[in-house]
């Protein structure tokens, strides 16, 4: 008969508890859209959307402090394809780099043995995105190749360095936050380690500057921070300041250039690093609840915060038009008493705090990099909460009267604007929720297109883990062949609570929390698959009596009863029960009482012995029992009973068989619902190692038999029998096998301490035997009597293990100290396990955990809709001969996308490029969404000016000034949004200005912005004992006089050159300025490397054309081989309108993909020109992407773009195409 085979699969898996406080910083969400953290020396991964563990990365020998998911900064293809690439550090300084899918390290580096501070991917990756800086204590900063293993460099620093920042508009540009000060280091690059110590500036602290005690007044916050003036000095602070030691975090601020953010407890300070002076401070009252963490969002000017009671608040930038402007009157200058004085940061959103206690408290925060529009917060007892934003629009009439402006809904969508009824998911990101922050003299646009939005956190996802143990384990019983249709693997889990968790093991999750008793649930047996015991000791009182708690649980009701009634109260405690094998009788082992034996059916005591019964050390049922024969003899009585009634002997036969095999059936259904009471056995052995043996049967208990004491043995701690095998374990770790059949005994000696539990393994003739000591846990296989695996604590893991059991025929489970429980393979090695193998109750959107072809393949799919004229997320229908499993495995990925989104790529007026940049977003691509944002802005604006009528013309005009390029994309943006946000930061500059350096920069600026009225104010302000004074002076009559005759100019031009040529390239950049010379300027800075000044005075300067020919020449700087930044070349491009340059540039870069989007983008846009060249770049694109969608194995795909292609994809239609002709001619 064939084995009956079911696909019942437990795979390997650990069950996480709390955390230690070493993992305190240790979470980060990837743009992959997973988040992983660390729980002691473990990596849990965890997916955002059903927040389901997906992964637990298990070889970290001590405590992890840091996890970091690689970038996903660049172009992704067959060769570098999407992949679930993480770091994590632990606590002696080892760093492992993961393939988190397949769950296997990919190589692991080792520098010193302390604790790593803190590590980060480089996140410019066109040169090479294995590159990984990591800080090793006390005082190195190390660059990894994470694919290798090997240090690049190593660089020591004069101070402890507690953490870092990467400038995220400058990849030469990194921060050190040191235990004495900041140092900013600008000459970082893969290559070479940094020359030189560093800029090293010292912070005074907030705290001890005077103005910290007017803080706490609100009303008088704001004129205390105007005296928050100096924080930023060269020199080494005085004693009574106090160090950096309270400043918890240094960030950059990636939505706009040059700003960087300190936290300390009770504020958050914003500097401007062109003048090193605070321009904002987001400061807490005294009642208020002080800050945790802050991570600063990128999409739009605000700070997602998280505060010490695990609230957390979303702060934005407010808007300046409501401070700078009243109603409809002309803006008001600078010159005015109290212009803008502060960035403030608006309070828009909060969510609930948790309930704080000495072991729960929020740990860290990590905000969705992609969308920035969720947060998941971790608790120290392990929970993960996922907070996401949403958006409600709200009516003028119910606007709140805080006083705070009110928050705008953007144009557009996806890049794109769209009217009021188009299909359109506003909570898909942050900047698709909340407009931009007007830039200060601008009015926010009247229109209806503008609804005013509401901002709030529902909590959308929720992990919870493990209680802190102490825990008691007890899998369900095992899978046999009359349960297995109605079998679930259940493990109970007891808690030092009270409570009883019972997980479902083939998806690890919680099935249910039962709350079963009032103090430490000591042990747990099952009696059915559905219902179990559980019991719970009070602590002892001064007599040594506890309270006994003895619950008999039904599961499917949750239901429980106090199985001993009114018994319980202070006797002696429970030792331990035991359940019969047929489940049933019960023995209830007590300290120093005798044994009681219960009926489980009836919930009735059978016998409790007498007071002169022996103590009992350890007990054991038989499995062997009488039910079969009794089944027999009552078949047997039921056949006679069946002939008496039949009548003749033809129908017998019929008749017989039909009975018998309904009683048979009958028999089986009802196994112990009958009252046949079957004999069942058991052994237990006294305080002198005697072995007893009794039988029970119905209501009487008999003793039938002693075996001495065995000489080589201690006193017997627990007893295990399975088939004619009998295995008794003692205290001085002795295990003694009893061959029943062979009537042989065989003592082994373990050396290694008190046997606590010995338990064979579920199956037939499965002889495997756990056992777990101390100190550890064996696996022995008792037919060959020996060890089959060890596992040891201290030695080859570094917890101690609580419990042991069971969980199916080949895993173990174990319980450990550090909160966990592990589901083993026998061999007790802690693996981790495939991804792809995983049974997961809710599907999850992940493409990074199909097979590179499969998931770029997909991507394809998504993009060039519609297939066969039709919109859909069918993929069955689509020609694409890879495997059945693999289609039926993309097809699960396009069901688990939410149905907002896939409203929208079913919508046929969803445009090419917003289906780009939503793709983008879906796979978390770093690089397309960048490319996508800004060639969506240009292709638009520049389709908007091409349309012929005049009023298109004016939407354009004031599309441009209502919905620009957002500023964190810096120099791309247009040049007149981009001139007017350098005046208003330069008038923040100066309203903060408080020493004379700081008036020195603000006028250098000034003047560079042609700004000359107020510089010369600024330079007449020098005080005349200043050594600069007569300088100055000079400077002023020179600005004022500069607009005058020719020679004049020619000998400022010559000054200026001669300047630049003896080292003083700003003061001659300045002097050139003055006398409108900037193309000129801008030429001396690109030649002497300063590319990115050239581009800032390029765009606040000179005239469109001027400023294209400047651009395109740190384009071509950016190609260039030594500089290697195509994707930033490309961005630059795109903000010029060089759109066949860019096609150009992609072809070149073999991003066919790309390319061929944003050629049919560029059509669609009517932005190529035509032309022979033209044709054949298109015509090259289109036959080079259809040959790398043959690659992918999209047949489909490589016929539409081979067919797009022309004479270029004929060939390729011929390899494609041979049986649609063979169609043709039937």
């Amino acid at each position: 008969m064939l084995p009956l085979t079911v696909n019942f699969k437990v795979s390997s898996r650990t069950l996480t508890g709390a955390l230690s406080a070493h993992n305190k910083a240790a979470v980060d969400w990837g743009w992959q859209g997973l988040i992983a953290y660390g729980c002691h020396s473990l990596v849990v991964v965890i997916d955002s959307g059903t927040a389901q563990t997906l992964q637990v990365l298990e070889k970290h020998k001590a405590d992890v402090v840091k996890v970091k998911w690689a970038r996903e900064n660049y172009h992704h293809n067959i060769g570098s394809p999407y992949s679930l690439r993480l770091a994590s550090a632990d606590v002696t300084g080892k760093i492992i780099v993961w393939d988190v899918a397949a769950g296997v390290a990919q190589c692991e580096i080792q520098e010193h043995a302390k604790p790593i501070q803190d590590v980060q991917w480089l996140w410019s990756q066109d040169a090479s995105r294995d590159l990984l800086l990591a800080i090793h204590p006390p005082n190195y900063i190390v660059l990894w190749n994470a694919d290798t293993g090997t240090r690049l460099w190593k660089k020591s620093y004069a101070d402890n360095i507690l953490s870092f920042s990467f400038d995220p508009f400058d990849p030469s540009h990194l921060t050190l936050l040191t235990s004495e000060g900041i140092v900013f280091i600008s000459d970082f690059s893969p290559s070479k380690p940094p020359s030189g110590p560093g800029k090293k500036v010292y912070i005074s602290s907030p705290h001890s500057s005077p103005a910290h005690n007017k803080l706490a007044a609100a009303t008088g916050a704001k004129k205390a921070l105007n005296k928050v003036k100096i924080l930023i000095t060269q020199e080494k602070p005085s004693a009574e300041f106090i160090a950096l030691s309270d400043c918890l975090q240094l960030a950059y601020l990636p939505s706009k250039r040059g700003h960087m953010l300190l936290l300390y407890p009770r504020e958050v300070l914003i500097l401007d690093l062109e003048v090193n002076q605070t321009v904002g401070v987001v400061a807490i009252e005294r009642t208020g609840v002080p800050f945790l963490q802050v991570i600063p969002c990128s999409q739009r000017d605000g700070l997602f915060c998280l505060h010490e009671n695990g609230c957390i608040t979303l702060r934005v930038r407010r808007s300046y038009s409501s401070v700078f402007t009243t109603s409809h009157e002309e803006p008001v200058l600078c010159s005015d008493p109290d212009p803008v004085q502060e960035l403030t940061y608006d309070l828009r959103s909060q969510c609930d705090a948790i309930r704080v206690t000495k072991t729960v408290r929020p740990f860290c925060m990590a905000c969705c990099p992609v969308n920035e529009n969720a947060a998941a917060l971790v608790v120290s007892d392990g929970r993960v909460m996922i907070w996401e934003l949403k958006s409600a629009i709200c009516h003028r009439s119910s606007r709140n009267s805080s006083g705070v402006s009110p928050l705008y809904s953007p144009v557009s969508f996806c890049g794109i604007p769209v009217g009021v009824l188009q299909n359109k998911l506003p909570d898909l990101s942050l900047d698709n929720m909340i407009g931009q922050s007007a830039i200060a003299g601008e009015e926010h646009p009247e229109g209806p297109v503008l609804q005013e939005v509401h901002l709030k956190f529902l909590l959308t996802g929720l992990l919870s883990g493990l209680p802190s143990p102490q825990l008691t384990v007890r899998m369900c019983p095992p899978l046999t062949t009359k349960n297995i249709k109605m079998y679930q693997p259940l493990l109970a889990v007891g808690t030092g609570n009270g409570s009883v968790l019972v997980y479902h093991l083939t998806s690890g999750l919680l099935h249910k929390e039962l709350s079963v008793h009032s103090c430490e649930v000591r042990g747990i047996e099952w009696t059915s698959l559905t219902g179990f015991l559980s019991f719970a000791t009070s602590t002892p009182n001064n007599m040594g009596l506890v309270r006994n708690e003895l619950q008999l649980v039904d599961l499917p009701t949750g239901r429980s009863i106090a199985f001993r009634g009114e018994r319980g109260n202070d006797e002696s405690p429970i030792e331990m029960i035991k359940v019969s094998h047929l489940k049933q009788y019960l023995a209830v082992v007590f300290k120093d009482k005798p044994l009681e034996l219960w009926d489980i059916r009836t919930c009735t005591i059978l016998r409790e012995m007498s007071k002169n019964f022996p103590g009992v050390t350890a007990l054991e049922w038989s499995p062997s029992h009488n039910l079969k024969s009794l089944r027999k003899k009552q078949l047997a009585t039921r056949e006679a009973m069946a002939r008496q009634t039949v009548v003749s002997d033809t129908e017998l036969s019929i008749a017989e068989s039909s009975v018998i095999s309904l009683l048979q059936e009958a028999e089986s259904k009802s196994e112990l619902s009958q009252n046949i009471s079957a004999r069942e056995h058991f052994v237990f052995t006294d305080n002198d190692g005697q072995v007893y043996h009794f039988t029970v049967e119905g209501n009487s208990v008999k003793d039938s038999a002693r075996i001495p004491p065995d000489g080589s043995m201690g006193s017997i701690t627990c007893i295990a029998w399975k088939g004619d095998m009998l295995v008794l374990g003692d205290m001085d770790g002795n295990l003694n096998f009893w061959d029943l059949k062979g009537r042989v005994s065989r003592g082994i000696p373990t050396h290694r301490s008190w046997v606590r539990k010995i338990r064979f393994a579920p199956g037939k003739g499965n002889q495997k035997l756990i056992a777990m000591y101390n100190d550890g846990a064996e696996v022995w296989d008792t037919k060959e009597v020996q060890m089959v695996s060890s596992v040891r604590s201290g030695r080859n893991v570094n917890f101690r293990i609580l419990d042991v059991d069971w969980c199916t025929s080949d895993k173990v489970i174990l319980a450990s100290d550090d909160g966990c429980i592990r589901v083993l393979e026998m061999s007790m090695k802690s693996t981790c396990f495939r991804m792809d193998e995983q049974e997961l109750t809710e599907p999850v959107w992940c493409p990074y955990l199909l097979v590179p072809r499969a998931s770029l393949s997909l991507k394809a799919f998504l993009l060039h809709q519609p297939w066969n004229g039709q919109y859909s997320l069918d993929i069955s229908h689509v020609d694409y001969p890879e495997n059945e499993e693999i289609k039926k495995l993309l097809q699960e990925q396009l069901n688990s996308l939410s149905n907002d989104i896939k409203k929208l790529l079913l919508d046929p007026e969803f445009t090419l490029l917003q289906r780009c940049l939503l793709v983008s977003r879906l796979y978390g691509d770093e690089s397309e969404l960048q490319f996508w944002t800004v060639a969506a802005h240009y292709l638009h604006s520049l389709a908007q000016q091409r349309s012929a009528s005049t009023a298109a013309k004016e939407a354009a005009a004031r599309d441009k000034a209502s919905n620009p390029l957002d500023i964190c994309y810096d120099t791309l943006c247009e040049n007149a949004y981009f001139q007017k946000f350098q005046l208003e930061r330069v008038n923040l500059q100066e309203a903060k200005r408080s020493t004379y350096d700081h008036t020195r920069k603000c006028t250098d600026q000034l003047l560079l912005l042609g700004q000359t009225d107020r510089a010369v104010q600024l330079l007449l302000e020098t005080s005349a004992d200043n050594q600069h004074y007569y300088c100055d002076s000079l400077k002023a009559c020179l600005v004022t006089t500069v607009t005058s005759s020719g020679p004049s100019q020619s000998t400022i031009k010559l000054v200026a050159t001669n300047m630049i040529a003896n080292g003083k390239l700003a003061e001659g950049v300045q002097l050139l300025c003055l006398i409108d010379k900037a193309a000129d300027a801008c030429r001396y800075l690109q030649t002497y490397g300063e590319w990115n000044r050239a581009a800032w005075l390029a765009k606040v300067r000179l005239n469109s054309e001027e400023c294209a020919d400047v651009l395109k020449r740190w384009v071509d700087h950016l190609c260039s081989p030594q500089v290697n930044q195509k994707s930033k070349a490309l961005l630059v491009l795109l903000s010029l309108g060089c759109f066949s340059s860019v096609a150009e540039t992609l072809h070149s870069m073999r991003h066919f993909d790309r390319a061929a989007l944003f050629v049919e983008a560029c059509l669609q846009h009517g932005a190529l020109g035509a032309g022979v060249d033209s044709e054949r770049l298109i015509s090259a694109i289109y036959a080079d992407y259809a040959r790398s969608l043959k690659n992918l194995g999209f047949k489909q795909g490589a016929v539409l773009f081979a067919s797009k292609a022309g004479a270029a994809g004929r060939d390729l239609l011929d390899e494609l195409g041979p049986p649609r002709q063979e169609l043709a001619e039937e």
